[in-house]
């Protein structure tokens, strides 16, 4: 990164690339999607597994290829910005590959996960228990994972943006603000993670419910969030390129 003190802040972009912007949007959606569908199962509604297994493939994909690039060559070491390389890559490859998991599960065992047998109600939500039981605990440390992101962006108030950048460069005077909401968001998904293998345990509905509220809140934030940074981080480049 360049800076220019009398012509304003200046980014060599050929040697910061950044894609953010497409894993907000994945793992936001992939995160609501992990919420429909648990309320799905849970309701008893018959699922059509063809289609879930690509919904989660394709986020999966995206979040897997750039999560392991980010996490391999660390495209935003330039300007003192190594630590986003940490915060989004190494996130986005774990929940990238766990989503991938799931879509080849979906795959392998659709028949099983299309309904319920007759005979047999909730047979489905026991299958899907036994299936998430190991790699659930996995899925506690990212939650812990994400509650040390949450306290590194508290603590350092990273997450600002410059001024240069539409809407959010609004806030550049107040770091702390972006910081909070981020860190926020990190701290809701580290909820779920965390809460998911005690829920998981014995199916407890109200622990459920907690996993499927904090991270159908932080997938909706995500997603949304993402979406705008789609102009943010155009008009970013414009103004500083």
């Amino acid at each position: 990164m360049n800076v220019l003190a009398q012509d304003g802040l200046k980014i060599n972009w050929v040697e910061m690339p950044t894609y953010n912007t497409i894993m907000a949007i994945a793992a936001g959606a992939g995160l609501i999607l992990v919420v429909v569908f648990a309320r799905q199962l849970v309701q008893g509604r018959d699922i059509a597994t063809d289609g879930w297994a690509m919904a989660f493939a394709v986020p999966g994909i995206i979040l897997a290829l750039t999560g392991l690039h980010m996490t391999l060559t660390w495209p935003l070491a330039s300007g003192g910005f190594a630590f986003d390389n940490i915060i989004f890559g190494e996130p986005a490859l774990a929940f990238g590959v766990l989503m991938l998991g799931a879509a080849l599960v979906f795959w392998k065992r659709g028949p099983m996960l299309a309904a319920d047998p007759p005979d047999n109600p909730g047979h489905r939500l026991e299958l899907v228990r036994q299936l998430l039981g190991p790699v659930s605990v996995f899925v506690f440390a990212l939650g812990l994972a994400c509650f040390a992101i949450a306290a590194a962006g508290w603590t350092y108030t990273l997450f600002a943006a410059p001024p240069e950048e539409p809407i959010s460069g609004e806030f550049a005077d107040y770091p702390w603000l972006e910081a909070t909401f981020i860190s926020g968001l990190y701290v809701l998904v580290g909820i779920g993670a965390v809460v998911l293998p005690f829920a998981l345990r014995r199916l407890a509905r109200p622990l459920l419910l907690v996993v499927g509220i904090t991270w159908g809140i932080a997938g909706v934030v995500f997603l949304l969030f993402g979406a705008l940074n789609y102009f943010t981080h155009i008009g970013l480049i414009v103004n500083t390129q």
